[in-house]
């Protein structure tokens, strides 16, 4: 068995004790920054989904549920949502959940300047406040996933008073959650307590929490067992038969809508221009280098699910006709010689997390054969973001968390002003198929629009997709109330404490 991580181990054991009622959470990198309207990573949603609540929320069927709004309605003509507030909900500062403070967060993330969120508010062209509990949004165009993108960071409420503070709203984030912040400690935890004037406090049953970022799976696993932690995220599949046969642990599997991507820098800056970036002759030829079943079969013990497209085999808006090419090493060196090269060099970087590793160590092998030699570079989560977002990369390993609404799953990476779109990908007939897309809801249509949109993102290459996750959570035998969520969200109510 392998030792405890040292700094893990240290800082929980200088932690001070704790009360029966604190729950412990090892997550597995430690956030960016906490700001919905600058956050980027999705260990950051985890941690949300304790500090801000949302106008909506995604029910386990990925339905959209009621959380500070109870109630919408669109107009007939789909130009406008309006939505009624939950009466009584209240900011960690005490003050009121109204319309005006709604219309305060949703103006901050259309128009401020260190806002992620703006592509994602884009067709909303005004927010208006009806009464202290109606709000709505009026959309410059038809904007299908709008509800979508509400049940995410565009639609969690921080109190009006830190509105002000901008860029350095995440030093101190005043929100509106079940838990407010207290303390945190960079690469070590955040800590927080129970909010008692939340609207569903009755609901929460841990008087704090500790977020403990420890980026090893194994070592996530280990503290769970050795009684560190209660629940733990993202348990590594080597690591599940060991996890399924301890009887002081529950594991928990479930279906999700996240999935593992590369993305390549096409057009952003210098790096764009070598070989892999600059030619989508060199993209095919590395998607022939490899294998997705046999790296979903060495790397994740077989419990993934290979895939080359954004939505999950067998869902609405998966194309089974769009498989990915068989691997084919002797053609894909062939492509590389009609492009020009022997052989292509070029740097993957990756998340320091074993299974991201162990992933690019089994791509490395096999695109070796297909004429490519590629270098794998293991960054911390929050320099990962800070290199992809400024261009200092070839191609970048990321995982996606999913989205309700197709949309999300794939335009915020290709379209040329999608807030993903770390390699600056652009292509005019694209972004009008995913204008068209969103403008309609009735599914027929659009599956039509976004299989003409893959057929063009397919070829090009900018991203290519390898699988699909499940979710696999652990926690202390005889805890209560979790409920699995294909967005891979922890939701705190009603999760009890084992007695």
């Amino acid at each position: 068995m392998r030792p405890l991580h040292l700094a893990a181990a240290l800082s929980l054991l200088a932690a001070p004790a704790f009360a029966q009622t604190t729950l412990r959470i090892g997550i597995g990198a430690d956030p960016n920054v906490l700001d919905p309207a600058q956050s980027g990573s999705f260990v950051e949603r985890v941690v949300f989904s304790a500090l801000c609540d949302k106008l909506v929320d995604v029910a386990p069927d990925l339905s959209f549920r009621a959380e500070l709004a109870t109630a919408w309605a669109w107009s007939a003509d789909g130009l406008a949502l309006t939505l009624t507030l939950r009466d009584g909900a209240r900011f960690h500062d005490g003050s009121v959940i109204d319309a005006a403070a709604v219309k305060a967060n949703l103006d901050r993330y259309r128009t401020a300047r260190e806002s992620r969120r703006r592509t994602e508010l884009r067709q909303v062209g005004e927010v208006v406040v009806v009464d202290p509990r109606t709000v709505r949004l009026v959309l410059s165009e038809p904007f299908a996933p709008l509800l979508s993108v509400l049940s995410d960071r565009a639609g969690m409420m921080l109190a009006p008073s830190v509105l002000p503070l901008a860029e350095r709203i995440g030093e101190n984030p005043v929100c509106s959650g079940p838990y407010r912040l207290t303390r945190r400690v960079a690469q070590d935890r955040i800590e927080m307590e129970k909010h008692a004037g939340h609207w569903n406090a009755a609901n929460m049953h841990a008087d704090r929490l500790v977020f403990l970022p420890i980026p090893d799976n194994n070592v996530r696993l280990l503290n769970l067992r050795g009684g560190q932690l209660d629940l733990i995220e993202r348990v590594a599949p080597s690591d599940l038969p060991a996890a399924e046969r301890d009887r002081r642990i529950r594991v928990v599997v479930g279906p999700s809508i996240a999935y593992q991507t590369i993305s390549f820098n096409v057009a952003g800056g210098p790096l764009a221009q070598r070989p892999i970036g600059s030619d989508p002759r060199v993209r095919e030829a590395f998607e022939l280098s490899i294998d997705r079943a046999i790296i979903n079969q060495v790397a994740m013990e077989g419990r993934f699910t290979p895939n080359n497209q954004p939505e999950a085999p067998g869902t609405p808006y998966h194309f089974a006709d769009l498989a990915a090419p068989a691997r084919d090493p002797a053609r894909a060196r062939a492509l590389l010689r009609a492009a020009g090269h022997d052989r292509v060099a070029f740097t993957l970087k990756v998340a320091n997390q074993p299974m991201e590793t162990q992933i690019a160590t089994i791509i490395q092998s096999m695109a070796a054969e297909g004429g490519f030699d590629m270098r794998i570079e293991t960054l911390e989560a929050s320099t990962m973001v800070a290199s992809t977002v400024r261009g200092d990369y070839e191609a970048a390993m990321a995982i996606w968390s999913g989205r309700p609404d197709p949309d999300g799953n794939i335009s915020f990476w290709l379209a040329s002003d999608g807030f993903l779109n770390w390699g600056k990908y652009s292509n005019p007939r694209l972004d009008t198929l995913f204008a068209r897309a969103r403008g309609v809801t009735e599914t027929a249509q659009r599956q039509a629009l976004y299989r003409e949109a893959a057929t063009i993102w397919m070829a090009e290459r900018p991203h290519m997709m390898l699988f699909h996750y499940r979710w696999f959570w652990a926690m202390r035998a005889g805890m209560e109330g979790f409920e699995s969520s294909p967005d891979g969200i922890i939701r705190l109510a009603g999760l009890r404490l084992p007695r």
